[in-house]
């Protein structure tokens, strides 16, 4: 059997599109002699839909729109995914499917039995999970059918399951003989080599052919790689498809060969990649077609920059140099070198009667009252004002340049330059910044070097450094690892890292009374396993006693 593995970028809610994609991938294959092709969970109505699924007709529409791909798709096998109406008369309305399309109709339907509550998943919120699956006869060949979740519970993988059935010990006991998933699976670093790990673990436990077909793209926050692949029963690979990008690639079940297609898995390059892709599908999704970003001569704005341009294009990005009284001309001139060797639009707003107006007006407020960081975050503010007047102008979407270390212990002003529409390197830690502004350069230099050697300041008052308020950033990027990704507690991240205590305790604190500033932030893109915003949930006002 020749089987195709069709990792396509789905937009939620948007059928004919989506449909329109999977038609054509469908076509190509038969084609080229496939007999059956999979596309990723979901793929009818985009992935996650979250709570569209509540939508009687969202789902009516979903249906007929599978209905109408098996007609045009006669030929071939098309396994695609969908919702399906839950006819239990308890619990949610609706399934997370997979439905087997051949000969003009939906000739067979599985649904998903592990449905993910962690982390950005929420599922069972919105689904019914299946009581029992059934094996897929294709040709000869009988096949076990799962959908993402389904494959991530192997007892011998994991120290510690998360559910107490596992769906592909199940089928494979009914004779499965070939192990297909279809998937949702967002990518944060290192998730490609861990999902490799564990279906190589389930093909040579079970001496089964495995084929794994992934989403791409950006939804939200969420950003999907693809990375799609099939392993023979040793565990070896024999099909891989692309990363970051839409692709098609095929394998033969009789000879286990395939098209094998070139991945790059440095963290950098998987990271800036990432970037890219989210970034211009969360803008062109939405509706935009410019963006627009402070510059301020930083290597965070530089950063985002790159990003955006390689995203969208240099002609749809828009620098704004807003020095203050406080900017250092080698900043000033930093921004400007940056947009002209990136080809963006630059525009100048300088900020300096702003703020003095602002100064005077409030000055009868504040009497008796000394300068603070209530100045710096009114410099912040202006800004934050400046980019979404142009924003309303130009119809722009405004990109915030604010990094994971700032953004985790508050580092960053509120409506200031947290001010915006997409985060886009929210869950990037300086640390990082700096690994990926190098890897720029390297493919061509257009970060000026001042921007990647100066030290880090906000440029909010005079001599200003973020050393001044801040750990250096190799010392915060790691307690922000242990304490946020890791749960860690300062006791242990302190003995383990051989840190200050009072210092990782500071830094705990400042992570935990910042909430509320997180909260307000825009939409981030996620590329570590745990990323400020919907996937790591805790209360603003709450007393936390370490």
């Amino acid at each position: 059997m020749r089987i195709a593995l069709a990792q396509i970028n789905t937009t939620i809610g948007d059928f004919s599109g989506n449909s329109a994609k999977i038609i054509d991938y469908a076509l190509r294959a038969k084609s080229a002699g496939v007999d059956v092709i999979l596309f990723p969970e979901l793929s009818i109505c985009g992935y996650p839909p979250r709570d569209l699924v509540e939508r009687p007709w969202f789902v009516e529409r979903n249906y007929k729109t599978a209905e109408a791909i098996a007609r045009e798709t006669k030929g071939i096998g098309v396994v695609c995914g969908l919702v399906t109406p839950a006819h239990s008369g308890r619990g949610k309305s609706v399934m997370n499917s997979a439905a087997l399309l051949r000969d003009g109709r939906i000739a067979f339907i599985q649904s998903k039995r592990l449905l993910p509550t962690y982390d950005v998943f929420d599922e069972m919120r919105n689904f019914a999970p299946a009581e029992s699956q059934q094996l897929l006869c294709l040709g000869d060949q009988q096949i076990a059918l799962t959908i993402c979740e389904d494959a991530w519970n192997d007892k011998d993988f994991w120290d510690r399951q998360l559910y107490g059935i596992d769906p592909v010990e199940d089928l494979i006991g009914m004779g499965g003989q070939i192990l297909l998933n279809i998937s949702a699976s967002p990518f944060y670093l290192h998730k490609r080599e861990l999902r490799r790990d564990m279906l190589e673990a389930i093909a040579t436990k079970y001496r089964a052919p495995v084929a794994f077909v992934n989403q791409v793209g950006g939804n939200d926050s969420l950003v999907f790689d693809g990375s799609s692949f099939a392993l023979g029963p040793d565990g070896k690979l024999i099909a891989q498809a692309k990363s970051f990008e839409e692709d098609l690639v095929c394998f033969d079940t009789d000879s286990l060969h395939g098209d094998l297609h070139h991945q790059d898995e440095s963290v950098e390059a998987s990271a800036y990649s990432a970037l890219v892709l989210g970034t211009r599908d969360y803008v062109r999704k939405c509706g935009f077609r410019q963006v627009v970003l402070g510059l301020s001569g930083g290597i965070d704005s530089a950063l985002t920059a790159c990003v955006a341009a390689d995203a969208l294009g240099p002609q749809n990005v828009i620098g704004v140099g807003m020095p203050g009284p406080y900017s250092s001309q080698g900043s000033i001139d930093d921004a400007a070198a940056l947009a002209k060797n990136l080809g963006i639009r630059f525009e100048t707003v300088p900020i300096g009667d702003i703020f003095d107006a602002y100064r005077k007006s409030l000055k009868p407020v504040f009497a008796g009252r000394g300068e603070d960081v209530t100045e710096e975050n009114i410099q912040a503010r202006i800004r934050g004002a400046i980019v979404m007047a142009m924003s309303n102008k130009l119809g722009a979407l405004v990109l915030t340049t604010g990094n994971k270390s700032e953004i985790g212990v508050g580092y960053c002003t509120l409506y200031g330059d947290m001010c915006g529409g997409l985060a886009v390197i929210s869950d990037v830690p300086k640390t990082l910044i700096y690994r990926l502004a190098q890897y720029v350069n390297m493919r061509s230099p257009v970060i000026p070097m001042s921007t990647i050697e100066k030290e880090p300041s906000a440029e909010l008052r005079p001599g200003q450094k973020d050393s001044d308020s801040l750990p250096p950033y190799e010392v915060l990027d790691a307690i922000l690892e242990d304490y946020v990704e890791e749960n860690r507690s300062p006791e242990v991240i302190a003995a383990e890292r051989g840190y200050d205590l009072a210092l990782v305790r500071k830094v705990a604190h400042m992570v935990d009374v910042n909430e509320y500033k997180r909260q307000q932030a825009a939409p981030g893109l996620k590329i570590s396993e745990k990323a400020f915003g919907f996937g790591r949930r805790y209360p603003i006002a709450a007393k936390t006693e370490m």
